[in-house]
């Protein structure tokens, strides 16, 4: 069985390499970007199974899976990454990849996966597949205190200064004054340039 790795990075595809080759019916080719593993598909393969790092050089993203699909005469075609996030892997399933394989996986799991996508199988770890992700904080909420924050919302609901000191138990001129401080840090015009800001950022 002929397995293709392209990795930018030596100790990545080295030490993938060590632990694929020690299966005695296992043989490993290895590039160092996209466009060498393009020419390698073209001069060598088709291989039984091409594993392409989402992030290197000439990848473009998953452009890279498609024609690396196309040139493999669509045989398995699978994502390497270290860093991706789960929807790149969802992404990368859903366009046709034979999996998605974390480079901290273990290596018997590796082998293992190996041999399922080169028998046709789709293969994504399931705890990497279902664990929580953290959730990114919006760099725009990144700027405002939690009361800030609240006071934005207001604004974003259309609403008046007297009624979002009604719903957060504040004075009016309290509300007045997050109001001013929420216009320069948003570099706003206005209160209704402020909500407007807000809801293009995606906070509300």
């Amino acid at each position: 069985m002929k397995v293709l790795i392209a990795d930018d990075h030596e100790l990545v595809r080295d030490t993938l390499s060590a632990f694929i080759e020690r299966e005695p019916d296992l043989t490993v080719v290895s590039a160092p970007d996209f466009p060498v593993a393009a020419q390698l598909i073209e001069k060598e393969g088709p291989f039984d199974l091409v594993l392409l790092d989402y992030n290197m050089p000439g990848m473009d993203g998953l452009d890279g899976l498609a024609q690396a699909r196309e040139l493999n005469f669509n045989n398995p075609v699978a994502i390497l990454s270290g860093s991706a996030p789960r929807s790149v892997a969802e992404q990368a399933l859903a366009a046709g990849a034979a999996g998605f394989l974390p480079k901290n996986m273990a290596a018997k799991s590796l082998i293992h996966a190996i041999r399922f996508m080169a028998a046709g199988e789709q293969y994504a770890p399931i705890q990497f597949m279902t664990e929580k992700e953290d959730e990114q904080e919006n760099p725009l909420a990144a700027k405002l205190t939690k009361r800030e924050l609240e006071v934005l919302e207001g604004l974003s609901k259309g609403q008046s200064n007297k009624e979002i000191a009604r719903d957060l138990e504040l004075q009016e001129v309290t509300v007045k004054l997050h109001v001013k401080t929420l216009c320069r840090k948003l570099d706003a015009r206005n209160r209704t340039h402020a909500a407007m800001i807000a809801k293009e950022a995606g906070l509300f």
